[in-house]
């Protein structure tokens, strides 16, 4: 009798933990963008999901130094949603089982490659690599490689003939935008590195990429330490004061991230 009373204070005991757990975590509030106001979101710092998620009525805008850890914030309750790019969202969603993106985007925006104000030669020879890069196929192929059923990750290959007589190209990014850019292995890999390195064929330069922070990108070019940044970075009429952009070499959309429950 006595073991089974134990065993059923013991069953009792593990189902009330379990209750507790479960508790912890609020339901989900966000079933629209018209769901945001007054929530708590949660945003990368110096990205424009933060600018956007500012705009909002009455809501707390909570800053995270990387995705990830708005996401793991959202997963233990501590926000009702996440605003973040699209395609980092996917890759957090399928890692999360507990998480959803919601049908309605927030904002699409376009991303182009940045450089310093003075630098209008750099920003000419990039934009004549991208019109290359995007009449032969190559960004396309890029992407193949990164998003969509078919993916492997795989990154770009340069050509074996290449002559890199035209110095080094400086890029710096934050990775940690999956799949614009991601650490794999120790080295810096994604969208973003892969056109910039077919960008740097073209030119005929080295490629050297530096991680830093996000909101540390655009002081890197003021600074000159960056010849470029690539960073799935949005054109915004803000950031036109600061710096140069290349022509838009993708479309991007803000999405919302919320838990299922």
């Amino acid at each position: 009798m006595k073991m089974k009373k134990f065993a059923s204070l013991l069953l009792a005991g593990v189902m009330s933990v379990s209750m507790l757990a479960s508790c912890g975590v609020p339901e989900n509030k966000v079933n629209s963008v018209d769901d945001l106001e007054g929530k708590i979101i949660g945003v990368q710092l110096g990205t424009t999901g933060m600018i956007y998620a500012e705009d909002v009525k009455d809501a707390t805008v909570e800053k995270y130094n990387k995705g990830a850890d708005a996401i793991e914030a959202l997963k233990n309750g501590k926000i009702d949603c996440v605003i973040i790019d699209i395609e980092p969202a996917k890759v957090f969603v399928s890692k999360n089982d507990e998480l959803k993106i919601l049908d309605d985007p927030f904002v699409s925006e376009d991303y182009a490659m940045a450089f310093n104000l003075e630098n209008t030669e750099l920003q000419g020879k990039v934009n004549a690599a991208l019109a290359e890069l995007k009449k032969d196929g190559t960004i396309d192929g890029i992407m193949k490689h990164w998003i969509g059923d078919e993916k492997d990750e795989k990154s770009y290959e340069s050509p074996a003939d290449v002559k890199r007589d035209n110095g080094t190209l400086k890029m710096a990014t934050n990775a940690e935008f999956p799949p614009y850019e991601l650490k794999k292995d120790g080295k810096v890999v994604g969208i973003d590195p892969d056109i910039m390195q077919a960008v740097a064929d073209k030119l005929g330069m080295t490629l050297e990429i530096e991680d830093i922070a996000f909101d540390s990108l655009i002081p890197e070019l003021e600074s000159k330490k960056a010849d470029v940044v690539a960073a799935g970075m949005t054109v915004t009429e803000d950031r036109k004061k600061n710096v140069l952009f290349s022509d838009s070499y993708a479309t991007g959309v803000q999405a919302i991230v919320v838990r299922k429950k």
